[in-house]
């Protein structure tokens, strides 16, 4: 197979063989979703399980990775799904274990970080998606989405990078008690400048640089011999 054509696999796939390449959920992106399968959704499983194939890497032992729609899976199995449709997008399951975490790692398919942003080994990921757990980082991350403080953007991943960016700004004690509050921090944090390298940034494109003591300080000397200047030619 070619690892440029997606494959789908029109057999159910169980849900709790799916391997998941990160370690954290966003559980309140994940109870919206069951809210929705809910009221919309629940009576044409069928119908909604073929339009939403879940991406997967065959990987070590032929197994499947996982590499997004873990919060779809989750929300489902949570509702009592035990099956989903799957694309494989790669088939890398002949590699030795050390040449298929670099491929995955490369390709920008595995996030193995905590719900601290801590980097961790592949080998403490979760086995399957019901072990996921919660980052609160990555809920607010989430809605901070929908609400349009960054858009929708094809890096893997993105929401993760910008819980990161929330993790040292804004306690996780606010998040836990007023998550409304949260959200309001964290959409004026979007549209700075200290967010402009992340994926999806939509804040303005020109925002005054923050200046260094002694840079404010030859400025002031400058602003003073250009007044002195102005005023010996006026004498």
């Amino acid at each position: 197979m070619s690892a440029n054509i997606p494959e789908p696999v029109l057999h159910p796939t169980p849900i709790l063989s799916l391997r998941p390449t990160q370690m954290t959920l966003g559980m309140t992106e994940v109870h919206q979703k069951r809210q929705a399968w809910k009221t919309k959704v629940s009576v044409k499983l069928a119908e909604f399980l073929a339009a939403h194939m879940v991406p997967v890497i065959k990987g070590l032992g032929g197994e499947p990775y996982l590499t997004d729609h873990h919060h779809l899976a989750r929300a489902l199995y949570e509702e009592g799904v035990k099956s989903v449709y799957i694309t494989v997008i790669a088939d890398l399951s002949r590699l030795p274990k050390d040449h298929f975490w670099n491929m995955m790692d490369f390709h920008g398919w595995t996030h193995p970080y905590d719900s601290k942003g801590r980097r961790r080994e592949y080998s403490d990921l979760p086995k399957t998606i019901k072990t996921m757990e919660d980052d609160p980082y990555r809920s607010l991350a989430g809605l901070l989405r929908t609400h349009g403080g960054f858009a929708k953007d094809s890096t893997p991943f993105s929401e993760f990078l910008w819980a990161d960016f929330l993790r040292p700004r804004i306690k996780a004690k606010t998040i836990r008690s007023d998550f409304g509050a949260a959200l309001t921090e964290a959409l004026t944090l979007a549209k700075s400048g200290e967010a402009d390298y992340l994926p999806g940034w939509s804040g303005p494109h020109s925002y005054p640089q923050p200046q260094s003591g002694k840079a404010k300080r030859q400025k002031s000397k400058r602003k003073k011999a250009g007044a002195a200047l102005s005023s010996q030619a006026a004498g």
